[in-house]
């Protein structure tokens, strides 16, 4: 089946865009720090203090984080609408040559000792090519073309799942390739040079070895399109409270998973490079043990029953990393988050069914973006609260991460109950339409004998 293949064929180029992210990510607050600390030993030869560093890395973070949000905006509609006309490999290719650039800027930057500002240089470059809103925009696309309705969720969830399991690689292998210095080289330069060679890799197995979708493979959407255009209406709120209860779920956990990275480092944790990658790396575990949940209980429960288990798996866990204090107290926190993961994918999956298959690039691409824009909302936000709060409640911002996810939780809830009412209403109408189907036939033979007799 081209599902299969198209599924199997794509798995290569998740994996190597997440083991090249992985890497990066989990060097990018090391070099962060160690520049911090060294500009804040210079403006003041008397105190290095936790406080000092940490209050710059932060600021310089906020910065960062709003560039990547805000830069992919425009080039990711337009990456998107390319998709849409038919140019399925322009929202994957774009962006994987920005990594590449963007990548060689920061390899630049640790040879030549230029700059901590030149990461905004690099974030910028990124985000003009789309970034990986774009790219994991243009990967679900080409899912929800190759898959049914009642299998899109699965889908996605494996191609979540290969996406952990490249993540936890990643981060296992950050902190040792962070530090190896052959030949006299800086550390974070071979992490660096693996990323570059990753996408290089990713880029011309693209080009040269995936199929996408042809115009023939697409007649088999018809069908849904016609069901997809049936109640415009209800399905306007179908998407407007999905799309809402996605946005704050994700703005729950992206900003605690930023504030996460500075949480490590400070004390009482004040954690190494490597304990930094096996932290991340449980993360990614988690993935695992959502996809194991999802496949598992989707056989019982619905897919609205499975966003609500997963956010309610996140709002336990993330509250009780407010008060981690030890490492084994934050594996229990990171243990209770085992299903977090499923509400994302599942809801970019119903999300698909609510729109025509010659839409599914933009709109996926499109919530990609509303999750990262809203950012520049949260994370600023987060990340002040989070400076106020440093000395006497460091993991205050988690909690107000628990309360957020509460909230999205209701909306789920409300639109699973408006699902049912409907339910409920149209098999009524449907009982009554077959109820009358079966009197005509009595009709019918009543007026035969009526004309029988006549005669």
């Amino acid at each position: 089946m081209y599902e299969s293949k198209l599924f199997w064929s794509i798995q290569p180029v998740v994996a190597g865009v997440q083991l090249g992210n992985s890497l990066f990510l989990a060097a990018l607050p090391m070099v962060v720090k160690e520049r911090c600390i060294n500009a804040t030993r210079d403006s003041s030869l008397n105190s290095t203090s936790a406080d000092s560093w940490q209050s710059t890395m932060s600021s310089f973070y906020m910065t960062y984080k709003i560039l990547s949000q805000l830069m992919p905006i425009f080039p990711g509609l337009f990456l998107a609408w390319l998709g849409d006309r038919g140019w399925r490999k322009t929202p994957i290719v774009v962006p994987l040559m920005g990594f590449i650039l963007s990548r060689l800027l920061v390899l630049l930057m640790l040879m030549l000792d230029w700059p901590l500002e030149v990461l905004w240089v690099e974030v910028t470059l990124s985000g003009l090519c789309g970034s990986f809103i774009v790219f994991w925009g243009g990967t679900m696309t080409l899912l929800s073309l190759s898959s049914a309705d009642q299998d899109r969720s699965k889908l996605m969830m494996r191609a979540e799942l290969t996406n952990g399991i490249a993540g936890v690689l990643g981060c296992v292998a950050s902190g040792h390739l962070f530090d190896l210095t052959a030949a006299g080289l800086r550390p974070g330069v071979m992490t660096m040079l693996v990323c570059l060679l990753l996408y290089a890799i990713c880029v011309l197995y693209m080009l040269s070895f995936l199929q996408v979708q042809t115009s023939s493979d697409c007649e088999n959407q018809k069908e849904l399109d016609t069901k997809a255009t049936s109640d415009h209406r209800r399905q306007v709120l179908n998407i407007a409270l999905l799309w809402v209860a996605g946005v704050l779920y994700d703005a729950a956990v992206s900003a605690a998973k930023h504030i996460l990275v500075l949480f490590e480092l400070m004390e009482p944790l004040h954690w190494s490079v490597a304990q930094v990658g096996y932290g991340n790396a449980s993360g990614f575990l988690v993935i695992l043990s959502s996809v194991l949940s999802a496949t598992v209980m989707s056989r019982w429960v619905s897919d609205l029953t499975l966003i609500t288990m997963g956010m309610l798996s996140y709002a336990a866990g993330i509250f009780l990393m407010a008060f981690v204090t030890t490492p084994y107290m934050f594996y229990i926190a990171r243990t209770l988050t085992l299903m977090c993961v499923m509400p994302t994918p599942i809801i970019r999956s119903l999300l698909s069914q609510q729109v025509h298959g010659s839409s599914y690039c933009i709109v996926l691409t499109s919530l990609q973006l509303s999750l990262k824009v809203s950012g520049v909302v949260y994370n600023p936000l987060y990340i002040k609260i989070y400076q106020n709060t440093l000395n006497w409640f460091p993991g205050f911002v988690f909690i107000i991460s628990s309360i957020i996810t509460f909230v999205a939780i209701i909306l789920i809830r409300i639109l699973d109950r408006v699902l049912a009412v409907r339910s409920t209403y149209q098999q009524v109408h449907e009982d009554e339409d077959a109820d009358e189907d079966d009197l005509w036939p009595l009709t019918n033979d009543c007026s035969d004998d009526i004309n029988h007799f006549d005669e």
